[in-house]
């Protein structure tokens, strides 16, 4: 059996790094996923999903240097739950509970980057301008 989930979204925060009391660096990041639709009113409805993602080692090194607030990021790996397999419940400073999806990353690629308070795009190993209109 496998389980994989990947998705495309962008940061919505800087990356934060720390380290478990053995000396393993774990970073931890958020990301947001979109989805635009037109309802059966005819009306555009945009629906934001968001994730928490952990990376772990070296991978954790690295994205604690690159991810930054809106850039985004191709994150693969494995989605985390509680006991039952359902989404983790939290409650909140204000008392209400939420629940949020937390993704265990093995893959994360930087799809884009920001530099001075802008985004720019992407580019291939050929210096090409990434597609931001993938196919998945």
């Amino acid at each position: 059996m496998i389980e994989k989930l990947i998705i495309i979204g962008n940061a919505g925060k800087d990356a934060e790094m720390r380290y478990t009391p053995s000396g393993q660096a774990v970073t931890s990041f958020s990301v947001a996923t979109n989805k635009e639709f037109t309802n059966q009113a005819g009306e555009k409805v945009k629906r934001t999903k968001w994730f928490r993602v952990s990376v772990w080692g070296k991978l954790a090194e690295v994205c604690n240097q690159y991810v930054k607030k809106g850039m985004t990021v191709y994150c693969e790996g494995e989605l985390q739950s509680d006991e039952s397999g359902n989404p983790r419940i939290y409650t909140k400073a204000d008392g209400t509970t939420a629940a949020n999806f937390e993704l265990t990353a093995q893959t994360v690629r930087f799809l884009s980057r920001v530099e001075s308070g802008k985004q720019a795009t992407a580019s291939d190993a050929d210096g090409n301008p990434a597609n931001e209109d993938w196919p998945f």
